[in-house]
């Protein structure tokens, strides 16, 4: 569907966690920071609970902040993870000497940020906080997931709520972080669907969609990204149920099978999980929960527990997921606990025979905007320029970058690297005129801050982390003398060097590293022309993006999409890199 009531792909997201606090009178709704906390925890004497990522996957999260459930949930836009301020914002509201658990599903931009923020905390208010990543995913096997791992997807919402009720019960941070992780050992997922969505504000039929509900996805994730496996024709409901089971029960496959459900043990405490990804009629759903549990009937599987429902979605997508928990009998009790969640769906037994039947928001502390001069100059105007150059290019490409994103992504890489070039752009324009020169060290530290603000997801950490890297290596410059190439080359290597201390990704893998990386190397092996080493430079970046085609995935979300698309499109997060580049270097030439 590409009819939508909202023309933007910002203000729903607002309005809808408005909405949770119109509805719960201990919910607030801290509009700023896009976080939903509860007030009832107040006396923070037991483990807060936060959990948050991308919007678009509602009622997941915030709808289960309440008693017995979560303590707050931090939002970002559509498809792209919160920024580090935002999860700091949210610790601050709710955390307390008990401790704070942040539960995030495995995707990059969360690992980095949620991490990130969870050390701030630590550092600054002492709390402790732990991090729970869950990966329950099954269509991406081991072979394919590498060094990413299992994605999170419908299966964290029983981690919410089991951790929900053993927090309520006063259990340590220590006890509550184990059974989490005890949870997610025994947790599998598989989706499938008819096609992806459209989002709100965006082009028109810019989304990808299976042909006419002809065909069908499976292995489908969260983040409008292509499903693992595309069947066509579309088989029918009960054949398509019978290869997801495969995928989560087959023990044979080596490279799927995460969890055994072939013994009494598993078999009399399974708890099934069937979600609408958020485009399936109550009817149709209400079919494909009778026919999961008709099929794992024929497995002489009949879980203890059913929890048939909308709990978490990809926007409207047209499909479903099918998660298995093996569980203890404290997980079930848990589970069965009561809770004040707005959009908690309570688990049931299944009875019959399947075959018959606002407030102001918290001041986030961080560094100053403003220092002691470093004495290290910025010529002004070459850098408002080479500024201007890079940004407009990258928003010239932003149609482009998107394209790609969708084929091997989940097409959100250029609208979320033109947002961060609008602000960059905006914030270099706003340098005094009158000044030739500036304090470089001051102007790259307010440029981070200005990125980490406006850019989301994955492109954002990196992006922030390299420039905060950046900013630290200019403060190491001792001069008092405007900053020359020599400089320039030593502190944009040490900034990448500091970048690599923080992700795996390197040149080959498929990632913004295969632009960045040949540059850089590139300009440290340089000579004294300056020009002629920049011009060298950019070539090597070009070179490396073309290699891209056709290169596997090692990281990111393109590892989860089929290989065919790899050849089709260049990694659209290295396009953006080099659109950067010759930006600046045309600016600079």
């Amino acid at each position: 569907m590409t009819q939508h009531f909202y023309d933007d792909d910002s203000s729903p997201v607002f309005d809808a966690l408005a909405s949770l606090a119109l509805m719960r009178p201990n919910i607030e709704f801290d509009r700023a920071q896009k976080v939903i906390y509860r007030t009832s925890h107040i006396d923070q004497s037991s483990v807060a609970l936060i959990s948050g990522g991308g919007a678009g996957h509602e009622p997941a999260h915030a709808g289960y902040v309440g008693d017995g459930a979560l303590t707050a949930a931090v939002s970002g836009f559509i498809f792209a993870s919160p920024s580090v301020a935002q999860i700091v914002a949210a610790i601050k509201r709710v955390g307390g000497p008990a401790g704070v658990l942040l539960i995030i599903k495995n995707y990059t931009g969360d690992i980095f940020h949620f991490h990130l923020a969870a050390e701030k905390a630590k550092a600054a208010a002492g709390v402790p906080v732990e991090v729970l990543v869950v990966g329950d995913d099954v269509a991406v096997g081991r072979a394919q997931s590498g060094k990413v791992g299992r994605r999170g997807l419908a299966g964290t919402v029983l981690v919410h709520k089991i951790l929900g009720a053993l927090s309520e019960q006063g259990a340590p941070l220590a006890q509550v972080h184990a059974l989490g992780q005890d949870i997610v050992a025994n947790l599998v997922t598989v989706g499938a669907s008819l096609g992806h969505v459209h989002i709100p504000g965006r082009d028109r039929g810019e989304e990808a969609s299976a042909a006419a509900g002809s065909q069908a996805e499976l292995g489908m994730g969260i983040h409008n990204e292509p499903g693992c496996r595309v069947l066509s024709p579309r088989p029918s409901l009960t054949s398509l149920i019978d290869t997801m089971l495969d995928q989560l029960l087959d023990e044979t496959d080596k490279d799927r099978a995460y969890v055994s459900f072939s013994n009494k043990t598993a078999n009399g405490n399974t708890v099934l999980l069937v979600n609408n990804l958020g485009g399936v009629s109550p009817l149709e759903f209400g079919g494909i929960t009778t026919n999961v549990v008709r099929a794992l009937a024929k497995r002489n599987i009949r879980p203890v527990r059913l929890l048939s429902g909308t709990y978490m979605t990809s926007l409207n997508g047209p499909g479903f997921s099918i998660t298995l928990l093996r569980a203890t009998s404290q997980m079930v009790e848990l589970l069965d606990a009561p809770t004040t969640a707005v959009n908690w769906i309570p688990a049931t037994k299944i009875y019959g025979d399947a075959n018959a039947v606002e407030t102001e928001a918290v001041a986030v502390e961080v560094e100053a905007e403003n220092g002691p001069a470093s004495g290290v100059l910025l010529d002004r105007a070459l850098f408002q320029n080479a500024v201007a150059a890079a940004t407009a290019n990258v928003i010239a490409q932003e149609a482009t970058i998107t394209q790609h994103d969708r084929i091997v992504g989940d097409g959100d890489c250029g609208v979320t690297l033109a947002r961060g070039a609008k602000a960059v752009a905006s914030f270099a324009a706003s340098l005094p005129s009158s000044a030739e020169t500036v304090d470089a060290v001051a102007v790259f530290r307010n440029l981070t801050a200005v990125v980490e603000n406006n850019m989301d997801g994955t492109s954002g950490a990196l992006y922030s982390i390299f420039f905060a890297a950046l900013t630290a290596a200019l403060k190491q410059q001792a001069n008092t003398q405007v900053l020359g190439s020599k400089a320039w080359t030593a502190a944009v290597s040490e900034a990448l060097s500091r970048l690599q201390q923080a992700t795996p990704a390197r040149q080959g893998d498929r990632t913004l590293m295969d632009g960045l990386e040949p540059f850089v190397h590139s300009l440290a092996t340089g000579n004294n022309d300056i020009a002629a080493s920049l011009t060298a430079a950019v070539g090597r970046a070009k070179a490396g993006v073309e290699a891209t085609k056709g290169m596997k995935a090692f990281l990111g979300r393109s590892v989860y999409v089929e290989a065919s698309n790899w050849e089709a499109v260049p990694d659209p997060g290295a396009v953006g890199v080099l659109a950067i580049l010759e930006g600046i270097v045309s600016a600079l030439s």
